[in-house]
């Protein structure tokens, strides 16, 4: 590795920050068979604080109806092949508390955007959630909506949201989500996190148009905004939607970058997203070995995960199979935390100090 490379590396380990054209080199010039030195730094600063912790979220697709028309999503609305579902609210309730039983303390629910589920269901939803499992942390993933509904489900016991911003251009935002604005997009994760959500943003990697430096500019957005979780993935294409044909991003591609993320951002939850996994067998271990910390697996009623169509073939793992993910992600040399699994910047000082009993070696 050339000393230029070596000497960035080094300065974006000690002082977690680069300027946008000395991202754009290492995104330029770092390839993934010359990245075992990002991938050792990313490795360090993981475990400075969170050890080998791997935190788990269990996750419910509870709708797959979206009134969004996004050129790279099987759910989009004039996609007419899709076997659309809901599940009613006491039926998300029971898979909340079937992963609460599993050992799960959080709970992920996602949807399209989907006005069936209005503020009041959600609401009476997520407090029946913390009624029926104690202590369990719930993460909305559901769009963009009025600030007042974020508002009222933050009230209601909504601990994160996750919005990812999918990409910083505004000109490929725009081409790519019809009828919706960048603007608004941004505008909704500024009022997340205003409102006091651990608030989690991200992009697709590979999105058609996309080049490093836009790459590089997603970097420094981030360190911009700095969330408290960031999803990447790899775009891949579905045959039902205007990109099609596109080529699939690179999950290569995914694991720098989810490396120059955790080096950037040394305290944020990052996910090894259902995406890698579905490209690379072993996009888990892939993801770990770069720098991600959490895995999602899906606990959605089984009759259901296949017709949850971003894209095909979407790799899934439920609760049930809870010994296969414990020995992979032993295997690959992390431990798996069913906690709530907070922010490490959200925690009290006494609960820091639990930190090291997790091997940091």
């Amino acid at each position: 590795m050339e000393k230029k490379l070596e000497g960035l590396l080094a300065k974006l380990y000690r002082n977690n920050h680069l300027k946008k054209l000395e991202l754009l080199y290492l995104l330029e010039k770092i390839t993934y068979l010359k990245a075992d030195l990002l991938f050792a730094y990313a490795r360090k600063t993981r475990v400075k604080t969170y050890q080998r912790r791997v935190y788990l979220r269990a996750l419910v697709e509870f709708s797959n109806h979206c009134r969004n028309n996004c050129w790279y999503c099987g759910l989009r609305r004039e996609n007419k092949k899709v076997e659309r579902y809901r599940l009613l609210p006491e039926a998300i309730l029971s898979c909340c508390a079937s992963a609460y039983q599993a050992g799960y303390r959080t709970v992920v629910l996602q949807s399209g955007e989907d006005k069936f589920y209005t503020a009041a269901v959600l609401a009476d939803l997520i407090q029946a959630i913390k009624k029926e499992c104690p202590g369990m942390a719930v993460t909305l993933s559901i769009g963009e909506a009025p600030r007042e509904k974020y508002y009222r489900l933050y009230r209601a016991g909504a601990d994160r949201f996750l919005l990812r911003h999918e990409t910083v251009s505004a000109d490929l935002y725009e081409r790519y989500h019809p009828g919706m604005s960048y603007r608004r997009r941004l505008q909704c994760l500024k009022e997340l996190k205003g409102i006091g959500y651990q608030t989690g943003a991200g992009f697709i990697v590979g999105l058609p148009g996309q080049t490093d430096e836009v790459l590089a500019e997603e970097r420094l957005f981030l360190k911009e905004f700095d969330p408290e979780m960031v999803g990447i993935g790899p775009f891949i294409p579905h045959p039902e939607t205007p990109l099609g044909n596109s080529p699939a991003g690179s999950v290569e591609k995914t694991l720098i970058l989810l490396a120059l993320i955790r080096l950037l951002l040394p305290e944020v939850l990052l996910p090894v997203t259902t995406a890698v996994n579905t490209l690379d067998r072993y996009g888990w271990e892939k993801g770990l070995a770069a720098g991600a910390n959490v895995i999602m697996p899906v606990v959605s009623p089984a009759a259901c995960r296949r017709k949850y169509e971003i894209y095909k073939n979407k790799a899934g793992v439920d609760y049930a199979a809870l010994p296969e993910l414990k020995r992979r992600v032993e295997k690959a040399g992390f431990e798996l935390d069913m906690s709530r699994g907070d922010s490490y910047k959200r925690l009290q000082p006494a609960e820091r100090s639990g930190w090291g009993r997790i091997g940091a070696g």
